[in-house]
Parts: C-alpha cells; sequence; structure tokens
C-alpha cells in the first residue's frame, strides 16, 4: 500500500471510531436526562430529543477524533 492509501484508510478508520464513541456518549447523555428513545413508544417529544442527542453526540465524536488525529506544525 503506498502512504496515500494508508492515510485515508487511517482517517476513516478515525472517523468511524469517533462518531461511534460520540454516538454513545450521547445515548448514554440522553438516557441519564430522561431522554431514552429505546424504551419509549411512539415518537413523542422524549424519543426525538434523545436521538437527537445521539446524532449531536456522534457529529461532535467524529469532529473531536478528527482534530486530534490530524498533525500539528
Amino acid at each position: 500500500m503506498d502512504a496515500q492509501l494508508k492515510r485515508a484508510l487511517l482517517e476513516g478508520v478515525i472517523d468511524a471510531l469517533g462518531f461511534v464513541a460520540g454516538g454513545l456518549a450521547g445515548g448514554l447523555a440522553a438516557r441519564m436526562l430522561g431522554f431514552d428513545f429505546l424504551s419509549a413508544e411512539g415518537w413523542g417529544g422524549n424519543s426525538l430529543v434523545g436521538i437527537l442527542l445521539v446524532g449531536l453526540g456522534a457529529g461532535l465524536g467524529r469532529a473531536v477524533a478528527r482534530r486530534f488525529s490530524t498533525p500539528r506544525s
């Protein structure tokens, strides 16, 4: 594998790990705040807020992982 391909693969893995970790953190935060979307029935306000927190966590986790993975000059 050439260096560019290795860098792209590493970047993809880092993005995926940050996305999953952030989503899990967002899900735990939603559950602790009482917005457990997995146990709620239907699409009520609590479910939507919980799903929103998971999405925000996933996006923030990806952004943080990418920031820490970029080389600093």
